[in-house]
């Protein structure tokens, strides 16, 4: 909410963060922001380390920002926008006072983003041998209705949406894609072959096992 209406910014960052000889992007950055969903809790237990009502976080490659509150769907209840104020002196996602934040999120800069339809594959079968069936079942008994989920808007980079290379591309936190052969100018599709375990998940998860 402090930062400058109407402008923009280019963050630097990584094309691989784990062989920094990958070279670099240029990422616009905005007042406006697409974060993932699951990165804001209004109510949050005490080792969640992303947003949160007054806790301080990093926005990957650029700033840090505290959460200031949030914005809800007056008929669902739904969380519609999360409000936040950056901090200018953390440029690059460092401080100088050198203050240390444990969360750090992902983001796409709305006024930017390029709308892509993704294609999300799991294993075809809920079993790992589906021919070993008990009587009167069928292997086809076994099949995983979830082997694919589409999500028709997703927000990428804009860099995305060009008609380069197939990949493979890794979506931090998210997995491995490549660009399907639907894909056109303007209208990116890409398919998610590998998952990446999301580690707070599994930290809930165990939490309330």
């Amino acid at each position: 909410t402090n930062y400058p209406e109407g402008e923009s910014e280019e963050i630097t960052a990584l094309n691989n963060p784990e062989q920094p000889t990958a070279g670099e992007r240029p990422v616009p950055f905005s007042r406006e922001l697409w974060i993932e969903r699951d990165d804001f809790r209004e109510e949050a237990p005490r080792k969640y380390f992303r947003l949160k009502p007054g806790q301080e976080v990093r926005l990957r490659y650029a700033y840090y920002v505290t959460c200031t509150g949030c914005v809800k769907d007056p008929e669902t209840g739904e969380v519609v926008e999360v409000h936040a104020t950056y901090d200018s002196a953390t440029r690059g996602g460092d401080s100088a006072d050198g203050r240390r934040v444990r969360g750090t999120i992902h983001w796409v800069s709305a006024a930017h983003a390029q709308s892509a339809e993704i294609r999300l594959y799991d294993h075809l079968f809920a079993v790992p041998n589906p021919m070993q069936v008990e009587p009167g079942q069928d292997w086809k008994d076994h099949l995983n209705p979830s082997s694919l989920e589409v999500i028709e808007q997703a927000m990428l980079e804009p860099s995305l949406g060009d008609e380069g290379e197939a990949g493979p591309f890794q979506f931090e936190r998210q997995g491995y894609f490549v660009r399907d052969k639907d894909s056109k100018a303007g209208a990116p599709v890409f398919n998610r072959g590998v998952a990446l375990r999301d580690s707070w998940a599994k930290l809930e998860k165990k939490l309330q096992s």
